[in-house]
């Protein structure tokens, strides 16, 4: 049987949905699908996600063919048999992928398709074709190095073996369209350069600040191909006709793009590669694609400006992509991508052996390395001052729901870990130009930088998670001034949550506050109550470093009154549920409306439904899977809360009892049922297995999302419940298989969706890694018993590997150095803290002998 790389250990059999985004984070992507093409050239700063009914600026077109030469020359368009489901598609272009051109050519009659994010591998074979071939589409993708893995590119590497008796003679082509020829500029102002003995280079000198402006290029590596600049201009499908001919006829005819340009047809460029190959013999071409559009006009939750609408409204560009701060055009990044080219995918490489040769199960690793898609989609943009900004996810054509919204971007865990310099921005985002001068933050932030508005409620699970990720980026990153800067900001938004949300000082939120599930909640929940419970023990301990005694103790003291008011008032012996109060609050809106104090619009059937129930869109009695988030929050950030451990265990397990279903073929689900249904499994965000379900209950309450599936999943590990942990997970996974769904795209209001990025945390709560900077301390826990257990890890000053055997713990790094003074490791019942005082460099694995101190097993 043929040994498979680590770096490929996912087979999909189905591909009719599979597209793997290459590109660079927040910089855009183009998609590998499963058979070998690319489709969704989402490299404007938008979506362009298949589905899309006709919204491409330009019809992107980008294909490989292969020509082998003898008696018998044979053609053949460089991609697997297309789905026939998609056949259809081609004849109303409602799919994005192609219109024209190549998708008619011969193809290779079959394809195998492996992964491993950012590597994906197709092998194809053809019973007419001497050669083997195998496509491996990839971008550099290196922990802490945001410029490296920033690049605006997608790399396709064919590799050809000569599996005949005979030598072979061959010439490979590439050809693409030309992407700065847009909706606004047509071909006006467009040029096509050589770039000698690399590739093309396509630009456009019109309209230099509109979103489409731009450049592109298409290349290939350590090869002196022949280079066709610019494709034959006319009607109709000249152009493409005309490559199919010259590529059949092994007659590809080279020009440097000067050709008269016309005003019709498909402008492009192509180069070509002739080879001859031994028996047994294998030769690698590389393929870089890239582009470089600066310009960016979105702007989005902007303050007024002086010029009446929104800041810098009249300002065109508003702002500009990040990576135009690294290079000028896209040939700029071809030569930079050319010059480092060994070192970004040997870098690549090393960092995907390390996360999927981690002896952790196959879902964990799927759904780990699956999500990381999410950075590199157009879900993430960036500023060229390096500020990230961030929807929730991606309609096919636009961003959807703007502002890197807090309660969403609490659950994503990949980002704090792998880019923990990038992840900073956000804070500094959310308590410098989010939050106004009484510490109300609005959790959709400006666009481009800038203050906000606030002239919409605040949302209480986002802003007060907002605390607790300050207290896990200061502890990742350990910089003392930053945590002095940003306390005073963190501690006016604290103290504006209490004020609002918990009045009389019980520990608990009574007032409405608005959370992820875009309502409010009214009265004390489990949900939103650990969430605070978390925060002020988050505050209490930042107080404590920096010396302020009279913080320290009262958010302490507050932070104890509320742990003991939900055990005593929310938890029913098996799960905290939420006590729904609309009656003696500051908040008198409700009962107003029910008295008839304030006329209403609400529609005598929803009036009587208030007088019975109460507030609408409650959950009350139920079970709710996000219902000890905040307990979540804090055993993955290292926060110590008094809360009630032995409770929150149990509410997990009934979490795990009530909500999870191996088959949804049973429920009922009227909101949105397409991310679970019919014989599938999935974590209702909600049940009420003891009755008293409201009329209408929170919306989506009957609904299955990811980022809440490996938010509990990866807490059920934590405390030691593995199995229904990694069950969830694989329930999770099973459904993005490539057939009813992409497997990089866990999707929920919209493509790429940030929440499921809480999958990172499988790693940690697998492992029980953390690693403060602050405190030079490592905690490792392993919550399997395989030795030697080995796991990926990621902190701001480096990333590496950590095995465990009977013997001893061996800390790896890859890159950079990391400074350890203690560890503490927990194994079973036995517990070893270690001096370790040790600064481990690349090359120089750290090995401490692990003699075990018995402790108490956990209850």
């Amino acid at each position: 049987m043929k040994k498979t790389s680590p770096i490929f250990p996912f087979e999909h059999k189905h591909v009719l949905q599979t597209a793997m985004p290459l590109g660079g984070i927040a910089a855009g992507n183009i998609c590998l699908n499963g058979y070998g093409g690319v489709q969704d050239f989402s490299i404007r700063n938008r979506p362009a996600i298949s589905a899309s009914p006709d919204k491409f600026y330009g019809e992107e077109v980008a294909f490989a063919m292969l020509h082998v030469k003898g008696a018998r020359p044979v053609t053949r368009l460089l991609e697997g048999p297309m789905p026939s489901e998609k056949i259809y598609d081609q004849g109303i272009k409602s799919q994005g992928y192609r219109s024209d051109g190549a998708v008619g050519f011969p193809r290779f009659r079959r394809s195998r398709f492996r992964s491993g994010y950012p590597f994906g591998r197709i092998e194809l074979s053809d019973p007419k074709v001497p050669l083997q071939v195998e496509l491996t589409g990839w971008n550099p993708f290196v922990p802490r190095d945001d410029i490296a893995s920033g690049i605006p590119c997608a790399i396709l590497e064919y590799a050809f073996r000569n599996a005949s008796r005979k030598r072979v003679e061959f010439e490979f082509s590439y050809h693409t369209s030309h992407f700065a020829q847009g909706a606004e500029t047509k071909w006006e102002g467009t040029r096509n350069q050589v770039i000698p003995g690399k590739g093309v280079f396509f630009s456009n000198t019109e309209n230099l600040n509109a979103e489409t402006w731009g450049s592109s290029s298409v290349s290939v590596v350590s090869q002196r191909p022949v280079i066709k600049a610019m494709w034959l201009r006319g009607g109709w499908f000249d152009a493409i006709s005309a490559l199919w001919r010259e590529v059949e006829a092994g007659k590809f005819l080279a020009n440097d793009g000067q050709m008269d340009a016309g005003r019709g047809g498909r402008n492009g460029g192509s180069v070509l590669v002739k080879a001859s190959l031994a028996p047994g013999k294998k030769l690698t071409i590389p393929v870089v694609i890239t582009w470089h559009f600066p310009n960016s006009n979105q702007s989005y939750a902007c303050a007024p400006s002086a010029c009446g609408d929104e800041a810098e409204c009249c300002v065109t560009p508003k702002w500009h992509v990040f990576y135009s701060s690294q290079w000028s055009d896209a040939r700029d990044v071809a030569e930079y991508v050319h010059r480092n080219y060994a070192s970004l995918r040997e870098r690549t490489v090393a960092f995907q052996n390390a996360l999927l040769g981690s002896t952790l199960p196959v879902e964990v690793l799927d759904a780990v390395s699956a999500n990381l898609a999410i950075l590199k989609s157009p879900t993430i943009l960036r500023q060229a001052n390096g500020n990230l900004w961030g929807w929730e996810g991606c309609f096919t054509d636009r961003g959807c729901c703007d502002g890197s919204c807090t309660h969403v971007w609490n659950y994503a865990q990949a980002l704090p870990n792998l880019f923990p310099q990038v992840e900073r921005t956000l804070r500094e985002l959310e308590y410098k130009r989010s939050m106004d001068e009484h510490g109300h933050v609005s959790f959709r932030s400006a666009l481009p930088d800038g203050p906000a508005r606030h002239d919409h409620h605040p949302a209480a699970d986002g802003q007060l998670g907002g605390i607790m990720k300050l207290y896990r980026d200061w502890h990742v990153c350990g910089d003392a001034e930053w945590l002095k800067e940003l306390y005073p900001l963190a501690k006016r938004s604290l103290d504006y949550c209490i004020a609002r949300w918990d009045p009389d000082h019980k520990g608990a939120l009574f007032e409405p506050h608005h959370n992820t599930y875009d309502i409010e909640f009214w009265g004390p929940d489990g949900m939103c109550s650990t969430i605070y419970i978390g925060a002020l023990s988050a505050m209490s301990a930042m107080a404590k470093a920096l010396g302020h005694k009279a913080d320290q103790v009262a958010y302490a003291g507050l932070a104890e009154r509320g742990a003991k008011f939900i055990d005593k008032e929310l938890f029913n012996g098996e799960y905290y549920l939420q006590k729904v109060q609309f009656k003696g609050l500051r908040d008198t809106s409700v009962v107003d409306l029910i008295s008839g104090k304030t006329p209403g619009t609400q529609s005598h059937g929803l009036l009587q439904l208030l007088k019975k129930e109460g507030p609408r869109y409650q959950y009350g009695k139920g079970c709710l899977s996000d219902g000890v988030i905040g307990a979540w929050m804090a055993s993955i950030y290292g926060i110590t809360t008094p809360l009630n451990t032995q409770n929150v265990r149990k509410s997990l397990r009934a979490i795990y009892r009530h909500n999870f279903r191996r088959s949804l073929l049973e429920h009922a689900n009227p909101q949105r049922p397409g991310y679970a249904l019919g014989d599938e499994a999935g974590l209702l965000l909600c049940s009420w297995p003891h009755g008293g379900k409201p009329i209408l209950p929170f919306p989506y309450s009957d609904e299955v999302w990811t980022g809440i599936e490996y938010q509990v999943a990866s807490h059920l590990i934590a405390e030691g419940l593995v199995r229904e942990g990694l069950e969830i997970v694989k329930g999770a996974r099973s459904r993005y298989d490539g057939q009813v769904r992409n497997p990089w795209n866990e999707y929920e209001c919209g493509s790429y969706y940030a929440r499921a990025m809480a999958s990172y945390a499988l790693l940690g709560t697998l492992s029980g890694f953390r690693y403060s900077a602050v405190e030079k301390t490592l905690w490792f826990e392993p919550k399997l018993d395989k030795r030697p257990f080995t796991i990926f890890f990621s902190t701001a000053s480096a990333h590496g590997i950590i095995s465990l055997d009977k013997r001893q713990l061996t800390v790896q790094v890859l890159e950079g150095q990391l400074a350890i003074n203690r560890i503490k490791l927990l194994s079973g019942d036995r517990l070893r803290e270690i001096a370790a005082y040790s600064l481990v460099k690349p090359g120089q694995p750290a090995r401490f002998s692990v003699k075990p101190t018995p402790i108490k097993k956990k209850k």
